[in-house]
């Protein structure tokens, strides 16, 4: 029986367990390279991200800045953690020496409670935007305080579990990492996994669902009932607005010089400002709804990538490992690490300016040939 628990080790890692059973060669080279895209996607996508950023001035708002925070720590999820990670879990052993793995350690924490804190500041900055829109837009040009916010996040961010990998081993005064192992000394520490995720996970989680709630209150409360109150006769300003861009823009009719004098008649006699205000509200309204939309789905796709790997760490050090299979946690923080390739899909599909920057990137033709996409 000693023989068969032998076999049966596994081998603690940064986030999970790395197996100590030889692969096959056909699933090695299948885990291998499911692992490489996985890299190759998540540094190409969040590379694109801040190229956009780089080469479209037009994305250089201050809520945009966010995004390329996020983009930046998950450029690094890609390039630096889920690399180094991958022949320790093929052979089960880290192979790269302490001084390494403590860099490793670092990082990896490092990027991924970042990654977290700017979902935060990303969803709180989107919060502001709808309901204190005025004093939001005062501070549209102001990047310095939009940079020293991402710098405070990287700051926080290392504070968390910087300080603890790389101290804990020496306040302790011994370490509990075998040779060819390579994960955090606090691993099995119940108490500190207990702090470090409520600041981590759940509190960022309460927030966000907070700053989306209030945003589809607020939403809910501003949406008006389309042709109420209208005097008879009296035309919607959507409605009229919706029949000038169908004219001007879908078919690009030119109007006569009987049609322009009408028109400035008929301008003259209506009040105007009015349905231009009205227009400016349902313009922001369905802006808001899009930023609530989108807000939406980042906030489900971090609760369901992290929810998972929070609530299995904290499990596993409340009982030193013996109650969570090792695969379980493995494919945990696995997902954990997809969340990092999915986020800049997440970018073109909840926002029209990412979208517009990917396509000038990706199909420069495209835009040539259809330039009024991109007015």
């Amino acid at each position: 029986s000693i023989c068969c628990l032998d076999r049966l080790e596994i081998s603690l890692s940064r986030r999970g367990w790395g197996s100590k059973l030889k692969f096959s060669a056909g699933l090695s080279v299948l885990l291998a390279a499911l692992m490489g895209l996985l890299v190759l996607a998540t540094v190409l996508g969040n590379a694109l991200v801040i190229l956009a950023f780089v080469v479209d001035r037009s994305l250089r708002t201050q809520g945009n800045f966010f995004f390329l925070n996020l983009a930046l720590a998950d450029l690094l999820v890609g390039g630096f953690c889920i690399p180094l990670y991958i022949p320790y879990v093929l052979t089960g052993e880290w192979k790269f020496g302490k001084g390494l793995c403590k860099l490793w350690l670092v990082v990896d924490y490092l990027v991924c409670t970042a990654s977290v804190f700017n979902i935060v500041l990303i969803s709180f900055d989107r919060f502001i935007s709808v309901t204190k829109a005025v004093s939001y837009r005062a501070q549209k040009g102001m990047t310095r305080n939009a940079v020293l916010k991402m710098i405070i996040v990287w700051i926080a961010a290392f504070l968390l579990y910087g300080p603890a990998i790389i101290s804990w081993e020496y306040i302790a005064q011994k370490t509990i990492l075998p040779e060819g192992e390579c994960y955090a000394e606090f691993f099995y520490n119940w108490y500190f996994l207990m702090i470090a995720s409520t600041i981590e996970f759940f509190t960022p989680f309460i927030s966000v669902t907070y700053f989306n709630l209030s945003i589809y209150i607020n939403i809910k409360k501003r949406t008006p009932m389309r042709n109420e109150n209208l005097a008879p006769g009296q035309e919607d300003c959507e409605t009229s607005f919706q029949g000038k861009k169908r004219e001007h823009v879908i078919f690009f009719v030119k109007p006569t010089a009987r049609q322009r004098d009408k028109k400035r008649r008929a301008s003259s006699l209506s009040p105007t400002r009015p349905c231009g205000s009205s227009m400016a509200n349902r313009v922001r309204l369905s802006r808001d709804k899009r930023v609530a939309k989108s807000l939406a789905i980042i906030v489900c796709v971090f609760g369901l990538c992290w929810a998972p790997y929070t609530l299995l760490m904290i499990i596993r050090a409340a009982c030193h490992g013996q109650c969570v299979h090792h695969s379980l946690y493995e494919t945990s923080f696995w997902l954990l690490w997809l969340n990092s390739a999915i986020n800049p899909v997440l970018y073109p599909l909840c926002h029209m300016s990412f979208r517009k920057a990917f396509i000038k990137l990706l199909c420069p033709g495209k835009a040539k040939i259809h330039p009024h996409i991109f007015m």
